[in-house]
């Protein structure tokens, strides 16, 4: 019962948390520089999240063509360029990292 409890209060906490922000982010004045750094918070997350599983899958830097986490991330980097289609590049990527990794193996 104890984990229940603490994955709903988790929960609550959580939406409240970011309810907040939306709620305020209209009530506030919002410096425009702010406002744009903002907007690139996403990229530098994922990016921060990506390249040490691409580059680092070993816990060392792998620029190798023995890596298939690298090889697949090219690829997927070229069908984004190519199509600019999100999904695309999430199946060409994962398709080509499956296969990568069937073959390196």
């Amino acid at each position: 019962m104890n984990l229940w409890l603490v994955m709903v209060l988790s929960g609550i906490v959580t939406y409240a948390t970011r309810l907040s922000f939306i709620l305020l982010w209209d009530r506030m004045a919002v410096p425009e520089l702010l406002r744009r750094a903002l907007r690139f918070v996403p990229a530098a997350v994922l990016t921060a999240i990506i390249f040490p599983e691409i580059l680092l899958p070993t816990g060392s830097l792998d620029l190798s063509m023995g890596n298939a986490r690298l090889l697949a991330g090219i690829l997927a980097v070229f069908v984004a360029w190519r199509t600019r289609n999100v999904v695309w590049t999430i199946v060409a990527g994962m398709l080509a990292l499956w296969g990568l990794q069937y073959v390196v193996r």
